[in-house]
């Protein structure tokens, strides 16, 4: 791993401050950000405090590392990410991700916006990712050095969490699609021909973040689960044009819904 990353220093400055020791990650996206308000016990250190990590310029991330509990059970939480379009680095999370694995983390649930391909998961649906599409031509890992960069994918998204995620949909009487992601760079929004040919690839939902983040984390070694809430169907699909409106107005929808099922999934990862 990098001398020049600062995941292990982020990790001292955290464990100075809290004795909790998380055993699972959450990277919470737009409209979940009211989640780490459930966090008990909560200790909160903004990003600007933390060396590498990123300052967000997204309106509804509030950029904050958040230590806790959640069902009784230890967690870290990132308030907000940074952006491939907003920084112009694909490794942007790279210090982030490395601080959770250094906090002694085994795990990591990723949520995000993103917009639907797939008829059947309409705006303000959860989608469980089973697989991702890198789109955006670059990946986090370039630069970095030894035989550890070369990160098998075949199971970037483990199998026991999804099922965690499938049984606690289930439990609270909530529909959980799933399906493919592909990671566009944005910040601009996909043109219709491009979500046609996203479609014919085989994507179910297009957004703009997360790919990097599975990537980094699977780096690490650490299990990874990742939720789209779909804001709405992409362009070319209604005749609508899109908007980043739509993600801060129906964000919120599938955020409710996820906030009933994260707490189920972390009680079951930390038993």
């Amino acid at each position: 791993m990098s001398a020049l990353s600062h995941g292990a220093e982020c990790a001292a400055l955290v464990q100075a401050r809290t004795a909790i020791k998380p055993v699972i990650g959450l990277v919470l996206g737009s409209g979940l950000g009211d989640f780490a308000d459930t966090v008990e016990g909560a200790v909160r250190i903004p990003f600007s405090e933390l060396a590498g990590f990123p300052i967000s310029t997204v309106s509804s991330h509030k950029g904050e590392l958040i230590v806790g509990k959640v069902a009784g059970v230890p967690v870290a939480v990132l308030s907000g990410r940074g952006h491939f379009y907003e920084h112009g680095d694909p490794k942007v999370m790279k210090t982030p991700i490395e601080t959770l694995a250094a906090l002694g983390c085994k795990g990591v649930i990723l949520t995000n916006a993103a917009g639907g391909l797939n008829p059947d998961i309409g705006p303000g649906e959860l989608m469980l990712i089973t697989d991702h599409i890198n789109y955006a031509g670059t990946n986090p890992l370039i630069g970095e050095m030894g035989d550890q960069r070369f990160v098998g994918l075949t199971q970037a998204y483990d199998l026991r969490l999804q099922g965690l995620f499938k049984s606690a949909a289930a439990e609270e009487g909530i529909k959980l699609g799933s399906g493919v992601y592909m990671w566009f760079n944005g910040p601009s929004f996909e043109t219709p021909a491009e979500i046609r040919m996203a479609r014919i690839l085989g994507a179910d939902a297009v957004g703009m973040s997360t790919v990097p983040e599975v990537i980094l984390a699977r780096y690490y070694g650490l299990e990874v689960a990742a939720v789209s809430t779909v804001t709405n169907f992409a362009a070319g699909m209604t005749g609508n044009e899109i908007s980043h409106l739509e993600t801060k107005e129906n964000g919120p929808k599938g955020a409710e819904k996820l906030k009933k099922i994260l707490p189920r999934v972390i009680a079951a990862y930390g038993a």
